[in-house]
């Protein structure tokens, strides 16, 4: 197939008539998981268009500053924005207002020197906005821009409200996604569903988890767990998904729904005649539902079902998200290629022009599936483009079906920085544009958003760059749009996280940074917190350090932005946590020796420099464990309901669930150096453990088994208060962590 190639500035208007710039206020209803009932038809929107949206979006991003950007809605075959204007009077063209957006973000960035990311803003603009040097058309090289893992939901905030969802939604299509994975409120989905084929209200909400852990029972790989959730829960998480699939409809973004491929409640087959379905066996220490056999009737009903009752809920969409037999599902006797043909019969079915999304992970795709389906029909978005060097030929792999290039630069949402940049400059335009290419897009899909912002806003630009991407050139140019203007030391400390935290490659077959030994459950050998993380740093602790002291040598007057708080915390964060590396060989080399002195200071260190970290984290409000345990609590209707809806957002980050599946790798899978999480469960599990190896010096044996698990849910259960807002001060907090760093040497 032929490949645009890359397309070159373009100073000429757009053929044709440019619609009339249209303002509009924002949807004035904020906050709160409200909207329209389930139930509620796709409704018709009047008065509104693609420039009403974007300015309204302008608007609620932009407040100061609205009024002097006009869009206008150009009709066109492909994504391409036009930003043009004189000083004060800025205007930006394209077909949708997603597109518009992105437009705006290129003038807000490449013109403006501004920043808004999912992870802290500056927006240090002059009364009047400057004029553009000259009219600037971009086109995006793919159709399809595709955000947000399966897990996002629950590493992220499962409980998020809809002043968060609009936000993100805005900031998302500020950076030219055009289609993103909507999973709130498809437990409502399923609960009305089986209704229909012999379940009880009060069963189906004990089979579907907490909001949090409700991603993997999507994914077919666990249910009921950790409590059921109540009948207002699933109505409030129904409004709020049809909220924000209404908004991103309004944006020019797909909604991409979950789709049905044959997850059942439990005793399916004993109750609906002639149903057969398939044992799944367990996943990481937890019972997978059974699988309905696709091939059957019974199948087909469910389906029809499922589709309809999801289109009254949500509306209709033209993407749907199934993974068959995700991480070790069992086809038993049942033929895949058959059984994909029925999944993609019963989606035809509700929706014709519906295109099947499916992750590239692991094994699957396998060739069966991608075989026995119309490929015309399915995009694979990639999770490995930038994980493994033996992922060379997509095409090959998955029979020439279309795919996306994508990142999953973080696990569980590790507060880590970096990625693999240079595996993004060098192997998307390269695979975008060799011979029978089938790659169609990009897939933004770390397990938890909000994070990494630098890489959050390459990675977003790959589609709309004009030339080839030189990493140096955007490191420097990001260093002034981020703090506001051009400054020796944002440059050189741009430059240092360029080479170490984002210059990291594929060929260690990692694509996310090494986590934090603070937040690892205890032991003198320990390499890493999650069982599925880098042992060890994938670049040298010594050489990313120099970047803190640059931060904090930037100027005063480009200090006060969000961005540049965050980058700092970010920053200071990491140094410190890379220490945990160099400073746990010590302790153990002490406590080998039996030099009970130093291994009394190493210790004291250790817990000090944790204490260091919990304070620095709590000057931010996003680090705050207290704060997202408030958000999980809002949406309980009584104390009982908060308690629960506390401790599934709460297991998710340390035990993650049974002991059962704790002990089978996933404890502290989702560890972040968080305020509260730093200072209360991971302090306690090291403080306990030096006591412990302490006592057994003393008293000249061996040191006694501590049952970790007993310890993490006690702790879970009952953390105690946690601070809500933030504390202290970054930058005066940062310079004790390059002090302390300082004397640790």
């Amino acid at each position: 197939m032929p490949h645009p190639p890359r397309r070159r500035t373009v100073l000429t208007a757009f053929a044709g008539t440019a619609g009339a710039a249209v303002a509009c206020s924002p949807d004035s209803s904020r906050g709160g998981a409200g909207g329209p009932a389930p139930g509620t038809s796709v409704r018709t929107r009047t008065g509104t268009g693609p420039a009403a949206a974007a300015t309204a979006a302008a608007r609620r991003l932009l407040p100061d500053h609205w009024e002097q950007i006009a869009f206008r809605t150009v009709p066109s075959d492909d994504d391409v924005f036009r930003v043009s204007g004189k000083r004060g009077h800025i205007v930006v063209s394209g077909p949708t207002a997603g597109v518009q957006l992105t437009g705006l973000r290129h003038y807000l960035q490449h013109t403006a020197h501004a920043s808004i990311t999912w992870a802290g803003d500056q927006l240090d603009l002059p009364a009047t906005l400057p004029a553009p040097a000259a009219p600037v058309t971009r086109r995006a090289d793919v159709p399809h821009r595709f955000v947000l893992n399966d897990t996002n939901d629950g590493y992220v905030n499962a409980y998020a409200d809809w002043t968060y969802w609009e936000h993100e939604l805005d900031v998302l299509a500020l950076h030219g996604y055009n289609e993103v994975l909507v999973y709130a409120g498809a437990d409502a989905v399923y609960h009305r569903t089986f209704q229909e084929f012999g379940y009880d209200d009060e069963e189906l909400r004990a089979w579907i988890p907490g909001p949090a852990h409700q991603p993997w029972w999507l994914l077919q790989n666990m249910s009921s767990f950790p409590h059921p959730v109540s009948g207002q829960l699933l109505t409030k998480r129904a409004r709020l998904g049809r909220r924000i699939a209404d908004r991103a409809r309004d944006l020019g973004m797909t909604p991409v729904l979950p789709g049905y491929f044959g997850t059942v409640p439990p005793g399916f087959a004993d109750r609906n005649p002639g149903a057969r379905t398939v044992p799944q066996g367990d996943w990481v220490g937890f019972a997978r539902p059974d699988w309905l056999d696709p091939r059957t009737d019974a199948f087909a009903r469910v389906a029809d079902a499922f589709y309809r009752v999801q289109d009254d809920l949500f509306g209709p969409s033209t993407m749907y998200k199934m993974d068959l037999l995700h991480e070790g599902g069992k086809p038993g006797d049942v033929p895949v290629g058959e059984a994909a043909k029925s999944v993609e019969k019963a989606l035809r079915k509700a929706h014709p022009d519906a295109l099947w999304v499916i992750l590239g992970w692991q094994h699957n795709p396998s060739k069966e599936i991608t075989d026995a389906v119309d490929k015309s029909r399915m995009l694979v978005v990639d999770g490995l483009s930038d994980r493994f060097p033996t992922v060379t030929d997509r095409e090959s792999d998955w029979g020439s079906t279309p795919y996306t290039f994508g990142s999953i630069w973080n696990f569980g949402g590790h507060t880590v920085l970096g990625a693999n940049t240079p595996d993004w400059a060098e192997l998307y335009e390269k695979w975008r544009t060799k011979d029978g290419s089938t790659l169609r897009g990009i897939a933004l899909m770390p397990e938890a958003a909000d994070n990494n912002p630098a890489a959050f806003a390459l990675f977003s630009e790959l589609p709309w760059l004009d030339g080839d991407l030189d990493l140096k050139a955007w490191f420097d140019a990001w260093s002034v749009a981020r703090y506001g203007a051009a400054d020796p030391h944002a440059r050189a400390a741009w430059d240092v996280l360029r080479r170490t935290a984002y210059g990291t490659t594929r060929a260690d077959k990692w694509a996310e940074g090494a986590d934090g030994l603070f937040g690892a459950r205890p032991g003198l050998a320990v390499t890493s917190a999650a069982s599925w993380s880098p042992k060890a740093l994938r670049y040298e602790a010594a050489d990313f350090e120099p970047a803190l002291g640059e931060l904090l040598a930037v100027r005063r007057e480009l200090r006060g932005s969000s961005a540049y708080r965050r980058d700092l915390l970010d920053v200071a964060r990491q140094a410190l946590s890379n220490r945990s590396r160099v400073l746990l060989p010590r302790i153990k080399d002490a406590y080998d020796r039996r030099d009970t002195a130093r291994f009394e200071k190493l210790t004291r260190t250790w817990l000090g420099l944790i204490d260091l970290l919990d304070r620095l984290v709590a000057t931010d409000a996003r680090h705050l464990l207290g704060r997202a345990l408030a958000d999980a609590r809002g949406w309980g209707a009584d104390a009982r309901e908060r308690d629960r809806l506390a401790y599934d957002q709460l297991s998710l980050l340390t035990v993650w669930g049974t002991r059962a599946g704790a002990d089978a790798g996933l404890k502290d899978y989702a560890n972040r150096e968080w305020a509260g999480l730093v200072g209360g469960l991971y302090r306690l599990r090291w403080k306990t453990y030096f006591g412990e190896l302490r006592a057994a010096l003393d008293e000249g044996r061996a040191p006694k088994d501590i049952d970790w698990f007993a310890l993490e849910d006690r702790w879970t259960r009952q953390p105690g208060r946690l601070p809500v807002r933030p504390t202290g001060e970054t930058y005066a907090i940062a310079k004790q962590v390059r002090a302390a760093l300082a004397r640790a040497d």
